[in-house]
């Protein structure tokens, strides 16, 4: 294959945290065992083993490292992997690394390996210290804001490629402008915006994003990010890079914004490999690497099912005119997005269509 990627969890649900909405905690208590522990040795060489064997000669592959928090598997962990790669890998083979982390334990080792094997840092930062401290905390109830910060500030210093992930919940959504004033005072340049969705077995969530506030917050912060562009300062969010260039007809990166789920190898770390980071859960396990080869568990049929399953449409979404842009969807994540009545997702594009549609045309001059 010439692109192959996979979402690994070296250190399984394990986490040094204790965040109040964490979806990955709340998944894994839905399987029979929660926790696989730390990926072991065989299991790692397994995994690439596989992978670099169905990557073409010259093909391209991405191991993205999730959680949990992977930091927990232990660095030692990461430089045994990335040596082996070395160690197998053919010659015009192009690895690409990235790792998701709550940046707890992030230091100057870390970054130096980080800098050495080019990693892209995604870092779990909630924004301003008030919020982020009142989500994100230690197990032992502590505030993490100000040693997440020192980690950004490490990056930085090592010149490690980072961008930052902050969860959209429901108290946040409320403070559009001051989040924005604080990536600027920050000079946090790449952000991603992902929605706090409630559990599996809930309707209701404490924190959960609603429609109106999708709507309501995501228009006060294109306009913020609009003046800043067209002053010439150019802030990378997320949906707007993805929705943007789709008026230009350019297919989206982000899973889910073109209205159907592909297979991801999402791989525990005992091996087995699931679908979706969403739906680690074992009617959708697909197969164990130890035990079968990577094409045979993507053409299972678990994983088939799940590409297959039919998703939950809002009733405005038959005369949308942005069905085309939104498609529906991800199936975890669109019901956040509308209610019976109204569609907090078309209401942002409503609002943001003159200028993007204008924005996407300059792209294609």
């Amino acid at each position: 294959m010439k692109n192959l990627s996979f979402l690994i969890k070296p250190a399984s649900s394990s986490c040094n945290l204790k965040c109040k909405y964490c979806f990955y905690a709340d998944v894994s208590e839905h399987r029979q065992i929660k926790s696989n522990g730390i990926m072991k040795e065989e299991v790692m060489k397994k995994l690439i083993d596989q992978a670099l064997s169905h990557l073409d000669e010259d093909g391209e592959v991405t191991f993205a490292f999730q959680g949990g928090e992977p930091t927990v598997a232990g660095i030692d962990y990461f430089k045994a992997f990335c040596a082996y790669v070395d160690e197998v890998k053919k010659a015009k083979q192009k690895i690409h690394y990235a790792l998701q982390s709550n940046a707890y334990v992030i230091d100057d080792e870390w970054c130096t390996f980080f800098h050495q094997y080019d990693f892209l840092i995604g870092v779990s930062l909630d924004g301003y210290k008030e919020n982020h401290d009142y989500f994100r905390i230690t197990t032992g109830n502590k505030a993490t804001y100000k040693t997440v910060m020192q980690a950004i500030h490490t990056l930085e210093k090592y010149e490690v490629r980072y961008n930052v992930l902050t969860v959209l919940s429901k108290q946040l959504a409320k403070h559009p402008n001051k989040l924005y004033e604080f990536y600027k005072k920050e000079n946090i340049r790449y952000i991603q915006l992902i929605p706090c969705l409630a559990g599996l077995d809930e309707e209701k969530n404490p924190f959960a994003l609603t429609p109106q506030l999708f709507a309501s917050f995501y228009k006060a912060f294109y306009d913020c990010w609009l003046k800043e562009m067209q002053a010439g300062v150019y802030r990378s969010i997320g949906l707007f890079d993805n929705i943007i260039p789709m008026y230009a007809d350019v297919p989206p990166q982000q899973c889910g914004l073109l209205g159907y789920c592909s297979i991801q190898f999402v791989v525990e770390s005992d091996g087995s490999i699931y679908p979706c980071d969403f739906y680690v859960l074992d009617e959708y396990k697909g197969g164990n690497l130890m035990e079968m080869d990577l094409m045979d568990i993507a053409n299972s049929a678990p994983m088939q099912g799940f590409v297959k399953e039919k998703k939950q449409m809002s009733p405005l979404c038959d005369t949308c005119p942005f069905v085309s842009i939104c498609h529906g969807n991800c199936k975890r994540m669109n019901t956040l997005y509308f209610d019976k009545q109204y569609c907090g997702y078309q209401d942002f594009l409503k609002y943001a269509y003159p200028t993007m549609i204008t924005i996407a045309k300059q792209m294609q001059l």
